[in-house]
């Protein structure tokens, strides 16, 4: 009689298995917001009129076979992290959550403790322009926020126009042990290539990884976006799959595709990525960055 085990040795059967076995996949990025007067808006913020709850989004996880998923925390609240916090509180098991600080404060530092601390936040958010209102990126006050990350030991995440990346060298170099990611591609212009090199040139650093995400704004081409295929296999070459990261940015991304497009994107139509490798992508290296409990 062909018991179990007999059943999966058998030539043929247990490859078919394995391959009809789904990957798992954890998303980098997301944001989150609900319209509730016990988590106000930032003064001045204008969000959409629609939520993006925590809520909706699981649902939209478990449509796709997401298994965890990454919150950054939104501007709409600013330095307000009470929202995300009372998600990750609520839901521990599916979310990790970064964090944002106000970069031109002086107690940064100290808030980073705290929310890191005491509201299991892993992880904080530097959003620097490409304009002058951008600069403090390169001021007095980021050594010590970005030493306060490193003795934290969690990761510093940065959403910079590839222009800023320079910037950043000395404060990498500073903190060598600090895990650095790099959002969306530091949305280098597909127009011009040459500037990748700015974002290639943090390959030298083995602490820095990158988020593949914003393939479909950075695209002048149809879903599956070919061009911006292109500038992922480069960053592919350089820093190989172990520091690349796949990531919805829902639900801004719905401008451009639905949250079943962004997930299919990754896990069905780049082909670049194969065996191991796209197992590092897809969830592995989210996991090595921010480690979900088992």
């Amino acid at each position: 009689m062909l018991n179990r085990r007999s059943f999966l040795a058998t030539p043929f059967i247990a490859p078919l298995l394995t391959a009809a076995t789904p990957p798992l996949l954890i998303d980098s990025h997301v944001h989150v917001w609900k319209h509730d007067p016990a988590f106000p808006f930032a003064q001045g913020a204008k969000p959409p009129a629609e939520d993006a709850s925590a809520e909706m989004l699981l649902d939209l996880m478990k449509a796709n076979g997401v298994s965890r998923t990454v919150i950054i925390q939104v501007i709409h609240y600013r330095w307000d992290n009470s929202y995300l916090a009372d998600v990750l509180k609520r839901y521990p098991q599916q979310f990790r959550g970064v964090c944002r600080v106000n970069p031109e404060d002086p107690a940064a530092p100290d808030h980073l403790s705290k929310l890191t601390e005491e509201q299991s936040f892993r992880g904080v958010r530097l959003s620097p322009s490409a304009n002058p209102d951008g600069d403090w990126i390169k001021g007095p006050l980021m050594p010590p926020l970005w030493k306060r990350c490193a003795q934290l030991k969690v990761p510093m995440t940065v959403l910079a126009p590839v222009s800023r990346l320079p910037e950043i060298m000395p404060l990498i170099e500073q903190n060598p042990d600090l895990t650095v990611v790099i959002d969306h591609m530091a949305d280098s212009p597909l127009a011009q290539p040459e500037k990748l090199d700015l974002l290639l040139a943090l390959a030298r650093y083995p602490k820095v990884f990158v988020k593949i995400s914003h393939m479909w704004s950075l695209s002048k081409q149809p879903y599956p976006f070919p061009d911006s295929a292109t500038q992922v296999k480069r960053l592919y070459d350089k820093f190989g799959a172990r520091r690349l990261m796949w990531g919805t940015d829902w639900p801004i991304s719905l401008r451009q595709v639905t949250y079943a497009q962004a997930v299919e994107l990754f896990r069905d139509h780049l082909d670049i990525f194969q065996g191991a490798d796209r197992d590092w992508v897809l969830s592995k290296t989210v996991q090595q960055v921010w480690p979900f409990p088992s």
